[in-house]
């Protein structure tokens, strides 16, 4: 009874922090899904998003303003991947590894520029460029909390849609469509007079840049942020587009349009974190997280294959 009340009680966070994390999965969606390019930049542009959000409200910049800001600095992450890949010619994957890896210093020099006020009340910068640095704005005005779950919730929500809507329509454009001819057969769409390069480089700009924001939301939900924020945040953000993936097959058989796939992605966001959750709850070591995580996401990925099996399997003897 206990557990129930508890799982019960831990909803409101679980809905804030699944729809945070769901807008970082939109962002792997765009990359993983339509511009079909395995980017791991995503790793460290969470990161940039926390460093970026926390330095500017340190600095006395508004919440919201910050996160729009990490919204940019993501950007220019996700420029740099597609400088490596389409300009160098360098595998999307290794790519998105040099990057990761150049971000983890720019982010150390990010987290590094908090001030502070000595004895004297003068202002001074602290750079300590340590994995340990920490930035913290739990006393700052946020436009979300842990300590408000309901609000953080609301607010959630309505980046969701409004992020939803602004995707919806953004490939619904000619150009959007163009992103999307590329990831699904860049031969032709060079042949239809596209610039492939461009479209890959603007998509995982848009892609990084959705990243971030969501690392600034979470950077405020949490009250701070570290180097060490986005380690293995792939995974989670695989396993919402896969779970979202898998259940949007199951409810619409026939196909879905893309509103809805979207939405099924914040859904399988949610999903996922409700199973953390139950997770934490149990009261296993959270150290079993990303063993969890990869337990699922290899279910969810091998599900569709197994049940083409059985219906191949059942057609056979129909035969």
């Amino acid at each position: 009874m206990d557990f129930l009340i508890s799982m019960f009680n831990s909803l409101p966070g679980v809905a804030a922090e699944g729809l945070f994390y769901g807008i970082f999965a939109l962002g792997v969606y765009i990359t993983y899904k339509i511009l079909d390019v395995a980017d791991l930049t995503v790793d460290a542009s969470i990161v940039t998003g926390c460093a970026v959000t926390t330095i500017c409200i340190l600095y006395g910049v508004n919440s919201l303003v910050a996160v729009f800001i990490a919204f940019l600095a993501g950007m220019i992450a996700g420029a740099l991947t597609g400088f490596f890949h389409t300009f160098l010619k360098i595998p999307a994957i290794l790519a998105g590894i040099l990057s990761q890896f150049s971000l983890y210093t720019i982010n150390m020099i990010i987290m590094g520029m908090q001030s502070y006020l000595d004895t004297t009340g003068t202002t001074k910068a602290l750079i300590p460029m340590s994995p340990t640095a920490y930035a913290s704005v739990s006393k700052f005005s946020l436009i979300v909390s842990s300590r408000d779950k309901i609000s953080a919730m609301v607010v959630g929500f309505v980046f969701v849609i409004a992020i939803i809507a602004l995707l919806y329509w953004f490939f619904g454009t000619e150009f959007g469509c163009s992103l999307r001819a590329t990831g699904a057969n860049p031969k032709m769409a060079r042949a239809q007079g596209i610039n492939t390069n461009f479209a890959t480089v603007f998509g995982l700009m848009f892609s990084n840049g959705f990243v971030a924001l969501a690392g600034g939301l979470l950077a405020q939900y949490t009250g701070g942020s570290n180097i060490t924020f986005g380690a293995g945040a792939i995974v989670i953000g695989l396993a919402s587009v896969v779970i979202g993936e898998v259940l949007c097959s199951a409810f619409f058989k026939k196909g879905a349009n893309f509103a809805v796939r979207l939405t099924f992605v914040v859904v399988g966001s949610l999903i996922y974190s409700l199973i953390k959750r139950f997770v934490i709850n149990v009261g296993l070591d959270t150290n079993f997280l990303k063993l969890i995580s990869a337990v699922i996401v290899a279910i969810f990925l091998s599900a569709p294959n197994f049940k083409n099996s059985f219906v191949r399997k059942g057609t056979k003897k129909g035969a």
